[in-house]
């Protein structure tokens, strides 16, 4: 039986309307003053991000920074067969020039042109002079470009050129309202952005999003989670049920309701989007990518919902001059048909390629046809960034883990962090209200650590500049821990950080429990002639420690060159060279193993008073093997005059210690020897060990 398709007109007709009405070919309503507050909320927020690029450009990719812009080029140049393929890849001014002066008028041109967009000057070419400078550093930074908020700001900028008014200063751009095409097309941007992310938290199968617990966790794992944040995390199970249905309901309903349930729809969803958007900025800190969606929230209003609001909030004055300013006028004379013919075909090119996008996020079947339609626009555009797919927390990273440069200036003795500008680190340190900025290195550490498992690049790359004491590198970072001398090693510890209880947080004022979870990155150090050497193994550790005057290292180093553990070939010379200087520091067990070199004339000239005084004052120090030896020499005459009452006194020292060979010589001793002597021993060790004590209590040793 064949459905009279006449029947369904009732039904279909009405939602017809409503997704034309979306689609801005409703024919009523004007959208002026919503695309006017558009404009000026998108030049906020390149402000924003060019502040930034021109605070962290110079470290980043300067000439003395971590990855100098020519060789990012020149790495971008070989990495495609022909020149044209490399331009189509990443386009980006940078192929001009490379040089600081081009770095500087990106930057700078960038800015002047987000604060012309703001002040509504030549608005066009303003979005264009964003999107061009925007796209010259996410293609020229290659590494420092986060591909969500980045590229969703090249594509709100490439879409809102035909959306703005031409002219010098248009105002409110009521001679040239935007095309009905153009206002489809800044829709759709606003629906794949908050569609794709709900529904890809339900494609990702990601448990947490299935069973609504998502929100136990997410302040937690945040980059950089806020202090309400932090009470946000303490709220009970259910309050985080009903945020991740709040969730949902702003990422999968609103947009539905937006295009067919009409202007009423479209006010619940503004209020649903805008309390998840504002609600995330909020507590943790996503840069720039909330303010931007809330900005894009802005295109659900047309001129006559924003006249109808204020008359509901009784503002008649306000409401009349919304209508009036918003009424058609006549403009200029219209466009070239060419121009308009082309504007076209290039925006239905820009929606095919989006509906390709939103295909492979929503892991739909792939079509031969269409993928060989896809692949040559592909070819050509993928590389500008502005078609995309916004699918931001699919999946819950369950850790918040950060990794910490550290550095010592005394051999590894003692270690002091490098403290991040805005990520926390101490455990009583939140994050301050950061968004809408974007600590762009910061956020880049901490992306690479938390998913790539061995070390990168970069993390070499900031090891070795803050070795070498590089002013601008170091400016990214809290502040120098080092004002008084230059580290001479640098590592990098990784810790998993995890909120504390509110009784924790009362008692302490600590916001976080860490805990260590391993070196990052091997330790790296100047060597002899200033160079840069990597410790890979434990050995080199050991030895670039000793190096730079550690004296536990230096006697540690000794020992493995006088047993030949780790690899190390037995060399009494080098042995006797590091113990003399770990002993010279008051190294006990380097004291004793020198005497030991020197009584046995291993690898050096024997000699045994030399030997017998290094065994002494490592006795002193109260190290038990040292007085046990030291007996042995006062039994045999070694270096010292033969004396059997020292010798028994030294042995039950060190068998009072604890030391069994001590006490089976002290034992012999005193059956083979007189009363007397037994007594006068064990006054003199009486003394002995009260003289150790008092000298370890002076020094503060145990």
């Amino acid at each position: 039986m064949t459905g009279n398709p006449k029947l369904l007109r009732p039904a279909v007709a009405p939602l017809w309307r409503q997704i034309k009405d979306f689609s801005g070919y409703g024919g009523e309503a004007t959208y002026l003053w919503p695309r006017w507050i558009l404009l000026r909320a998108v030049g906020v927020v390149f402000i924003i991000i060019f502040s930034g690029i021109i605070n962290e450009s110079a470290a980043l990719i300067g000439p003395h920074g971590l990855v100098p812009l020519p060789d990012v080029m020149a790495q971008l140049r070989s990495a495609q067969p022909t020149a044209w393929e490399s331009y189509l890849k990443a386009p980006t001014l940078f192929w001009f020039s490379s040089s600081p002066a081009m770095i500087q008028a990106v930057q700078w041109g960038g800015l002047f042109a987000a604060i012309a967009l703001l002040a509504n000057v030549l608005p066009r070419l303003a979005l264009l002079g964003c999107w061009l400078s925007l796209l010259s550093f996410a293609r020229g930074w290659l590494i420092f470009s986060d591909p969500q908020i980045d590229w969703l700001m090249l594509e709100v900028a490439l879409l809102c050129i035909p959306f703005a008014p031409a002219g010098f200063r248009p105002g409110i751009g009521a001679a040239a309202p935007p095309r009905p095409l153009v206002i489809f097309m800044v829709r759709w941007l606003l629906f794949r952005v908050m569609f794709e992310s709900g529904l890809a938290k339900i494609l990702s199968g990601d448990p947490h999003w299935a069973n609504l617990s998502a929100m136990d966790t997410l302040y937690e794992v945040a980059p950089c989670p806020t202090i309400l944040g932090y009470f946000d995390h303490q709220l009970p199970h259910f309050w985080h049920v009903g945020e991740a249905i709040l969730t949902f309901a702003a990422e999968l309903v609103a947009p539905l309701l937006a295009v067919f349930a009409g202007r009423r729809g479209r006010w619940w969803a503004f209020w649903l989007w805008l309390a998840l958007q504002a609600g995330i900025q909020l507590t943790c800190n996503f840069g720039w990518l909330n303010t931007a969606s809330i900005a894009l929230g802005l295109l659900l209003f047309d001129d006559q919902m924003l006249t109808a609001a204020a008359r509901w909030f009784r503002r008649p004055a306000l409401a009349q001059y919304l209508a009036n300013s918003a009424a058609p006028q006549t403009g200029p004379t219209p466009a070239p048909a060419w121009q308009r013919h082309s504007l076209s075909i290039a925006l239905w090119v820009h929606f095919y390629l989006s509906i390709i996008a939103f295909g492979q996020a929503a892991s739909m079947p792939r079509n031969i046809v269409l993928d060989a339609i896809s692949r040559p626009l592909k070819f050509i555009f993928d590389g500008f960034g502005s078609v995309n797919a916004y699918q931001l927390y699919a999946r819950l990273d369950l850790q918040h883990v950060i990794a910490e440069f550290i550095g010592s200036n005394d051999g590894g003795q003692t270690w002091r962090p490098y403290e991040f500008r805005y990520f926390p680190q101490r455990l009583d340190h939140i994050s301050g209200f950061i968004a809408p900025r974007f600590p762009r290195f910061e956020a880049t550490l901490q992306i690479q650590f938390a998913t790539r498992d061995k070390p990168t690049t970069l993390y070499r790359l900031v090891a070795a500049q803050l070795l070498a004491q590089n002013p601008q590198v170091l400016s990214l970072f809290a502040g120098n821990p080092f004002p008084d001398r230059p580290p001479q090693m640098i590592r990098v510890a990784g810790y998993q950080y995890k909120f504390t209880d509110l009784t924790t947080y009362r008692a302490t004022g600590n916001f976080w429990q860490r805990t260590y979870t391993g070196e990052y990155l091997p330790m790296i150090y100047q060597r002899p002639m200033g160079e840069i050497g990597t410790a890979d193994t434990a050995f080199d550790q050991i030895a670039a420690k000793a190096f730079h005057g550690n004296p536990a290292a230096q006697s540690q180093l000794g020992f493995l060159f006088v047993s030949g553990d780790e690899g190390v070939p037995k060399n009494g010379a080098e042995a006797a060279r590091w113990l003399g200087l770990a002993a010279a520091q008051g190294v006990a067990a380097a004291q004793l193993n020198l005497a030991l070199i020197l009584a046995q004339g291993d690898g050096v000239p024997q000699d045994l008073g030399q030997a017998a005084q290094w065994c002494q004052r490592a006795a002193h120090q109260g190290l038990a093997a040292a007085q046990d030896r030291l007996g042995i020499m006062y039994v045999q005459g070694e270096g010292v005059t033969k004396n059997d009452t020292e010798a028994l006194a030294w042995f039950l020292v060190a068998a009072q210690a604890g030391l069994p060979e001590a006490q089976s010589r002290a034992a012999y001793i005193k059956a083979r020897t007189s009363l007397t002597l037994s007594l006068a021993a064990e006054r003199r060790a009486q003394n002995l060990t009260e003289e150790i004590a008092a000298a370890a209590k002076k020094t503060g040793r145990k």
